[in-house]
Parts: C-alpha cells; sequence; structure tokens
C-alpha cells in the first residue's frame, strides 16, 4: 500500500463518515423530541443497554448523560440476563442500542424490559425490525454505508449513534437549564472543574505563608524570604 493509497483511505474514512453524521440531521424530528421529554419527565434513571460496540458506544453516552445532569447507568445485556436487570426501575427509562435491532442478546433481553413496565427507546438502524415496532420511541441511526471497505466493521454506524446520544444529552442539558457552575460540581477533580468553582481565596497563600521583606532589603535577603515560603 503506498502513501497516497494511505492518505485515499484515510480521507475516505472521514468523508463517508462526515455524511453519516450530516444525513442523521434528519432524524432529529418528533420522535426526538418524544424521546428528550420522556427522559426529562422520568423520576429514574436512563439505563442504556447495547453489544460489542454498540455497547460501547452505549457506555460513552452514559458518561456523557451524568456529566450533563441526567442519571444514566450501563446495563450489559448478558449481565442482564444473570441477575443485573435488577438495577432497573419502573421509573426508568430504557436506551436500547441495536444496529440491526435483532442482537440475539437483546431479543432476549426485550420481553424483560416489557414486562417491568419500562419506556422503551429503541436507537437502531433498522426500521423495520421486531426492536424497532415493539419501542415507544424510535431513533433512527442508520447509514448509508460504513466506513470498513466491506462494510462489516462498525464505523459509520458507531459515529451516527455517539452523535445522536450527543444530541439527546445537549438537549436535555439545556432543557433542564444546566449551567457552567452545575458542570462545575460534577467535575470537580479535572481542571475545568477547577476554573470553574475554585474561588481565590481557596487556593491564595494567606498569614503566615505570605513571603514579606523592607522596601531596603537586600536581593539576597529576598530570595531567602521567597525561598523560606517555597514562593
Amino acid at each position: 500500500m503506498t502513501d497516497n493509497e494511505i492518505i485515499k483511505t484515510g480521507k475516505s474514512v472521514v468523508r463517508i463518515e462526515a455524511e453519516a453524521v450530516a444525513n442523521l440531521e434528519k432524524s432529529i424530528n418528533k420522535d426526538f423530541i418524544k424521546a428528550v421529554d420522556t427522559i426529562y419527565a422520568a423520576t429514574g434513571r436512563v439505563v442504556l443497554t447495547g453489544m460489542g460496540k454498540s455497547g460501547l458506544v452505549a457506555r460513552k453516552i452514559v458518561a456523557t448523560l451524568n456529566s450533563t445532569g441526567t442519571p444514566a447507568i450501563y446495563l450489559h445485556p448478558t449481565d442482564a440476563l444473570h441477575g443485573d436487570l435488577g438495577m432497573v426501575r419502573k421509573e426508568d427509562v430504557v436506551i436500547i442500542i441495536s444496529k440491526s435491532g435483532s442482537t440475539d442478546e437483546i431479543s432476549k433481553l426485550f420481553p424483560m424490559f416489557k414486562r417491568l413496565g419500562v419506556k422503551l427507546i429503541a436507537m437502531s438502524g433498522n426500521p423495520d425490525s421486531a426492536l424497532v415496532k415493539d419501542s415507544d420511541i424510535f431513533l433512527n441511526i442508520s447509514v448509508k454505508e460504513e466506513a470498513c471497505p466491506h462494510d462489516l466493521a462498525p464505523t459509520s454506524s458507531t459515529t451516527a449513534t455517539v452523535v445522536m446520544g450527543d444530541a439527546l444529552s445537549v438537549a436535555l442539558l439545556q432543557k433542564r437549564g444546566f449551567t457552567a457552575e452545575d458542570f462545575a460540581l460534577l467535575h470537580p477533580g479535572g481542571s475545568l472543574g477547577k476554573r470553574l468553582s475554585l474561588k481565590i481565596d481557596e487556593i491564595m497563600t494567606k498569614g503566615e505563608g505570605v513571603p514579606i521583606v523592607k522596601e531596603d532589603s537586600s536581593i539576597k535577603d529576598i530570595i531567602l524570604e521567597m525561598t523560606s515560603k517555597r514562593l
């Protein structure tokens, strides 16, 4: 593979995935409004589930929701079938991510969600799947093609799913009136949180820790005073 071919491949992937995201704008419709309103009105959490790459994307969406004021958790479909389903409550909203809409583990789990009576949001690329038809809300994440040359490895589809998750998170953030100060409270350990929440008197040097010298002090004495106060 020549250098030019490598560049061509890289640019092709970027172009295909960019087109997939651009086409996703068509899915921001009444169903999207319903999804935002349903999550906003819920008294429980948002539970996201998905297998394989969809599961990895679900974890990212969970992280974004949590950091922007919407409590969320990830539920592994296989673990759910072996006891972890107990973390789901009737007041929760479940978002199921499945490109095909017919993932085996999801198909087995779906009746359990129905039995619990939770609201179900399907994020899928197959509008005709049983998952979509039996869910309360459908968010279409279908793509024209994967960036993978064999149209197999999830690439464009996972990118589109991440973007749909971001769209939900930001819409909910704005609907909640989530502020920069709220963000800082949820990010106390990061540089963003420190920049937004720390007060001057929490980090300033005070009292005996302040190096003080007289106007006529020598450079030597000034340096010694600063050094002794570790400043």
